[in-house]
């Protein structure tokens, strides 16, 4: 029989390599880590007429083209079915300090590395690094829905991984992590390290330091002063519109708030934003921006905030109209009513009539009237609100103010 030509691969993914289908063979020519390889699947098998249909597969070529990747063997088996079954072989990858103590081993001998360059693999070498797999080391794989541990596809592909072991050992290294030319790659690095240590002489003697003089006081040089802060946050850069990247509008907003905030915090020590929660945020970033329904950003803005934080976007108008008129003591105001105690509450219904507007109803922080309220808040300050008649649909209006009549005539203003 004319002997096959050994198995090549393309070279252009060192990780990733896949071989063409083996074809159909009559008996492998084995090697000793080919033959460790089947022991290996042989001691796995539960049952071994899986094993014998595995091999009769294999024989027959049922085997399409193998990948082979770190940890991961590849390959379509086809069974009775038309459609093949995909199947895989997974091997645990051995560590970087387990590779590199197999890489000193080889490059401490030379005769390693030839037998590595002639597609050989030494008996001790193998077993110093621990590369062939042990029992229960090999973890089988397969879309059929044979329960078999393996099945016969999955030993059928085993079977057809130790021909390729057979040919190139390699193939070994690749499955415990790393490529041929990255192997040899560090070999020659190793043995170029080691041949000019040896060519190198011996180090002079170098002067030394007494540890009293190294270990001494020294007076070191104060610290330069820092930077002067700037008077005002810096502006982002324009960002492109790139066809399929980020948002330019979105990242000038958050490069413009990541500015403010960091400018905040470098003037004040203070940062403006920690204590909020994503709701407070939302509110304090929609307010920041012209009213909804005048741009077509500015309504994109409020709707991707309203549907951040699980509201409407009328929620978040209603909210930004609180932020605006006294920021988050106006939002407690808004969504969180309380019951204040006797004193300045009780005086502002005889204020407020005194003044001319009589009719207030007191209910909870509020005063009302069908179409004007007064919210009190903890901080001492009013708030004013209007409604259409009969609709209790409360908005902010006018500022607050410590005076009642202050601040409903502020909200007459507004």
């Amino acid at each position: 029989m004319t002997p096959r030509p050994p198995i090549r691969a393309p070279r252009h993914d060192d990780r990733r390599r896949t071989y063409p289908a083996l074809g159909a063979r009559s008996e492998r020519t084995g090697t000793w880590w080919g033959d460790a390889w089947v022991r290996a699947l042989e001691e796995l098998a539960l049952d071994p007429a899986r094993l014998a249909r595995g091999a009769a597969y294999a024989q027959a070529g049922h085997v399409d083209a193998i990948t082979v990747t770190p940890g991961r063997i590849t390959a379509y088996v086809h069974g009775s079915r038309p459609r093949p079954y995909r199947t895989e072989l997974r091997l645990r990858t051995l560590p970087d300090p387990a590779w590199e103590q197999f890489l000193d081993i080889a490059a401490r001998t030379p005769a390693h590395i030839a037998a590595l360059l002639d597609k050989d693999l030494p008996h001790d070498l193998a077993d110093e690094a621990e590369l062939l797999p042990a029992s229960g080391d090999l973890i089988p794989d397969c879309s059929c829905p044979d329960d078999g541990y393996p099945c016969k596809h999955a030993a059928a592909l085993c079977y057809q991984t130790a021909r390729l072991l057979d040919e190139d050992p390699f193939v070994l290294l690749l499955m415990r992590g790393r490529g041929e030319q990255e192997v040899l790659a560090a070999l020659t690095r190793r043995n170029a390290a080691r041949m000019a240590v040896e060519r190198v002489p011996p180090r002079p003697q170098l002067p030394t330091v007494q540890a009293r003089s190294a270990l001494a006081p020294r007076t070191r040089p104060p610290l330069p002063p820092p930077f002067p802060t700037p008077a005002r946050p810096g502006h982002p850069p324009a960002f492109p519109d790139v066809n399929g990247g980020p948002d330019p509008l979105s990242l000038d907003l958050l490069a413009t708030e990541a500015a403010l905030r960091a400018h905040t915090l470098l003037t004040t020590g203070q940062d403006p934003i920690a204590p909020l929660t994503t709701w407070q945020d939302a509110v304090r970033l929609a307010a920041a921006h012209p009213g909804s329904g005048l741009t077509s950003t500015t309504r994109a803005l409020y709707t991707a905030l309203a549907r951040a934080t699980d509201r409407t976007p009328t929620d978040l108008a209603r909210a930004v109209a609180a932020w605006r008129q006294g920021g988050i003591e106006a939002l407690s105001v808004l969504e969180t009513p309380w019951d204040p105690p006797a004193g300045p509450f009780d005086r502002a219904r005889p204020a407020l009539s005194t003044a001319g507007f009589p009719g207030f109803r007191p209910s909870r922080n509020r005063l009302s009237t069908p179409t004007t309220q007064l919210r009190y808040g903890r901080d001492g300050l009013w708030y004013g609100y209007e409604s259409d008649p009969d609709r209790e649909d409360w908005w902010p209006r006018g500022a607050p103010d410590a005076d009642p009549v202050g601040a409903l005539t502020a909200r007459l203003g507004a």
